[in-house]
């Protein structure tokens, strides 16, 4: 008979996004009449910048000529993107990282958990809390981790508190770990981190021969310009720092899928040996082997945002989200209600009023408002008695939305 990864069964639930959606579901059900908004999931509503659509068009119409048409490409990417990433999203803000050290893929989501595929069982791993599920889920289901407590923390991970008290940006362990995964700006607190920060976090990874796993998503959102971009703007970043960025908020891209990853060619880990291996050629050995790479008209898509008209286009998308994110951030505060994030981040962090629990205040707000955000504690223990709301709708919607909910605190 057949047998399972019964690390699967190790999962406290559903994936919280899941579990969001059959719950709206069930209430959607029962009262077909409601004018749900969703500010919950972190999905685009704006279309495709029409550089990157006039791209995909010319490229279907190049896959329709024998002369032009394109099969299998490089599962790394064609060259002609990476160039212009590698140019204008880093050696523009003084990182010297080549095109040849950038992936595209179909996701950071899936990137982050993939990552895991070139890294031995026996990490010892930190994660923030509250965190970015996916990093958490894909650990325990590569069998990373033992059970979960009764708080939903699981054995073998180090978990570092964020909170109002650390600005949401927690320090270095005191004790020694291995792999370590930071966001920033971080889904789902909406908190940055300056430069001083990060490098203490690359020092520390330096000392202790760790790598970081940085997820900068929503970088395109950073509005300070004290804020770093890239972890590669930090000294020593190269040494110790795999960088995962995506299209999907800064272009639209969620439905269309388009992101990249960045592994430095001087970036090493060890055998159980002590054995340096250049981590470079493991994961190009990893994506050669189980990925068949991104489709060339969604690559020409992604290409278009180099343009000037792109470059214009994404920036207008950007701070369209910025200014729904102004109005929750403000509308809420004035509510009365503690709010954090939603500056230089498209999300915005509230702590529950009236000690309700995270699901408690996502049930009132479906019932009582029919708006929908994310709880809490869904990204972990520490993210208990607060509450995610996403800038990611249009202008209507978050207006009516802020006007349902403050008119039912």
């Amino acid at each position: 008979m057949a047998t399972i990864n019964e690390n699967y069964l190790k999962l406290k639930a559903g994936y919280l996004f899941p579990e969001i959606a059959r719950r709206v579901n069930a209430f959607a059900q029962a009262n077909p009449a409601a004018q749900i908004i969703k500010l919950g999931i972190g999905d685009v509503t704006e279309p495709l910048p029409q550089a990157c659509r006039q791209a995909m068009i010319h490229a279907v119409h190049d896959m329709g000529d024998r002369a032009t048409f394109q099969g299998y490409g490089p599962e790394q990417g064609y060259p002609w993107l990476r160039e212009k990433i590698a140019a204008q999203d880093f050696q523009a803000r003084g990182c010297d990282i080549s095109a040849d050290e950038i992936f595209i893929s179909d996701g950071s989501k899936c990137d982050t958990g993939n990552i895991l595929d070139i890294f031995g069982s026996n990490n010892a791993i930190a994660v923030t809390d509250p965190v970015y599920p996916v990093y958490v889920d894909t650990n325990v289901m590569a069998g990373h981790t033992g059970p979960a407590n009764e708080q939903g923390e699981y054995e073998g991970l180090v978990y570092l508190p964020i909170n109002a008290e650390n600005n949401f940006t927690a320090a270095p362990p005191s004790q020694k770990v291995d792999l370590i995964y930071l966001c920033f700006p971080n889904n789902p607190t909406g908190a940055v981190a300056t430069k001083a920060q990060l490098q203490e976090w690359v020092n520390y990874a330096r000392e202790n021969q760790a790598i970081i796993f940085f997820d900068a998503a929503y970088e395109a959102f950073i509005t300070d310009p004290d804020i770093p971009h890239s972890i590669y703007e930090i000294e020593g970043a190269q040494d110790c720092a795999i960088e995962f960025r995506s299209f999907s908020k800064n272009a639209g891209f969620t439905g269309t899928r388009c992101a990249l990853t960045v592994v430095p060619k001087t970036l090493t880990a060890q055998t159980q040996a002590g054995a340096a291996v250049d981590l470079w050629k493991l994961w190009n050995r990893r994506q050669s082997t189980k990925f068949n790479g991104v489709s060339y008209i969604v690559q020409r898509g992604a290409e278009a945002v180099y343009s000037p008209e792109g470059q214009a286009q994404i920036q207008d998308l950007v701070r369209f989200y910025l200014e729904n994110a102004k109005i929750i951030r403000d509308q809420l505060t004035t509510a009365g209600l503690q709010v954090y994030g939603g500056v230089n981040a498209p999300y915005v962090w509230v702590k529950t009023p009236n000690a309700l629990s995270s699901w408690d205040f996502f049930d009132k707000l479906l019932h009582n408002c029919h708006v929908v955000g994310t709880p809490g504690s869904g990204f972990g223990a520490a993210g208990e008695g607060y509450f995610r709301i996403s800038a990611f709708n249009s202008r209507d919607n978050v207006n009516q939305a802020m006007k349902r909910i403050i008119s039912k605190l």
